[in-house]
């Protein structure tokens, strides 16, 4: 017997976990709005990919499988709800951004800036963390949500115009 052994997929997935999982929970922060809610469902969808490794295909994107993972779980999470309470989004709650760039006034625009993708409707603010935070590309995006890519370039057009008109009638008011 070989004092070697191949890697477990479950191993290997355990292996790549640390790296991943500060954008995994920086994704379910975008999904779940709370910072304690994307604990957990961060954490469950370690869990689910640890318990689902054999179904990893090797040579594809392990971070992209993990944001489907989690992107499905939120998806059952909020079907679970709306079946119990009709509701099944979480209110948005102030947030710390953590940039590594010294100055109070880039911390203050970092939250705005969150608290303003935080508020768009659900489809808008996943595509915008998944494409301009994660850097995915369309098709990339398009993948993790099982949509066609012109639904990922629309949601993020929208969003850009929504964004964009929040800041110019800040500035607006701002300049009275």
């Amino acid at each position: 017997m070989s004092i070697w052994r191949r890697k477990t997929a479950a191993e290997q997935i355990g292996d790549v976990l640390p790296e991943v999982f500060p954008r995994l929970w920086r994704y379910s922060l975008s999904l779940t709005g709370n910072r304690d809610a994307a604990d957990d469902l961060a954490q469950a969808a370690c869990l689910r990919a640890m318990e689902n490794a054999t179904r990893f295909a090797p040579g594809s994107g392990i971070d992209a499988w993990m944001f489907r993972i989690t992107h499905n779980l939120w998806i059952s999470t909020l079907r679970k709800t709306a079946v119990r309470t009709g509701g099944g989004l979480v209110a948005v709650d102030e947030t710390v951004v953590e940039d590594p760039a010294p100055g109070p006034e880039r911390q203050a625009l970092n939250r705005e800036v969150l608290r303003t993708v935080l508020r768009l409707p659900e489809a808008q603010r996943v595509t915008v963390i998944l494409v301009y935070a994660e850097g995915y590309s369309y098709r990339e995006a398009a993948d993790i949500l099982d949509v066609p890519v012109g639904t990922v370039m629309s949601r993020l057009a929208t969003a850009r115009a929504a964004l964009g008109q929040k800041f110019r009638d800040q500035e607006t008011q701002d300049a009275r």
